[in-house]
Formats: C-alpha cells, structure tokens, sequence
C-alpha cells in the first residue's frame, strides 16, 4: 500500500515511525510550513518533516492545500 502521510505535532511521529517501518510505503509527507521560533525567531522545521528528512520521504509543505499547483503534485504521487 503506497500512502501519503498529513500531520505535525510531535506526537504524530510515532504514528509516522510505525507506518514507515511496515509494509506501508510512505510516499510522502505533508506537514504545516516551517515557522520562527524561540526568541531568536529562528525557523524551526515541525517533528514530522524532521523524521521524513532522516528517511529520505519526499516533504510538501503547501500554503493552502486547495491550491491546484499543490493538487496536481499530490495526485503525481499516486497513493493508494
């Protein structure tokens, strides 16, 4: 089964972790944009993107997920 894997809080890295260690290919990620953080105001990447960063799963970080530009390239990744 071929998935595109939505979310951003911390505590959906184990979600992601145990789907990626399955039989499940995760096609893909879609996470919340970066976002500064801290008094630095540095941009800090969401838990998830990490984790698909040290996997090598594709990242899409879409301003609007109604936007056509970012429909079109979710529907080339042919999940299941």
């Amino acid at each position: 089964m071929r998935i595109v894997f939505m979310g951003t809080p911390d505590f959906a890295v184990a979600s992601l972790e145990v789907l990626h260690s399955s039989e499940i290919e995760v096609a893909a990620v879609i996470t919340a944009a970066d976002k500064p953080a801290g008094r630095g105001r540095k941009m800090m990447m969401s838990s998830v993107k990490s984790y698909a960063l040290q996997h090598n799963i594709p990242v899409l970080q879409p301003a609007n997920l109604k936007d056509p530009g970012f429909i079109e390239e979710l529907a080339a990744i042919e999940a299941d």
